[in-house]
């Protein structure tokens, strides 16, 4: 499992949440979630943010 669901899981969001949260769209969640693509470097902040991470932590596998 991957840090974004990891996080996302933790903190009891659904994908539509993050989506809604960051302005993006749910399937752009679910691309991340499966190692698809990464978030741009400027989305992470907000990121770690809306998880209570660290940026470093977006990058581990769990």
């Amino acid at each position: 499992m991957n840090a974004f669901k990891y996080y996302r899981k933790k903190c009891g969001l659904s994908q539509h949440e993050v989506a809604l949260s960051l302005g993006l769209d749910q399937t752009t969640i679910s691309t991340w979630e499966k190692g698809k693509k990464m978030p741009r470097a400027t989305r992470m902040p907000s990121i770690a943010t809306l998880f209570h991470c660290s940026i470093d932590d977006l990058y581990k596998n769990y």
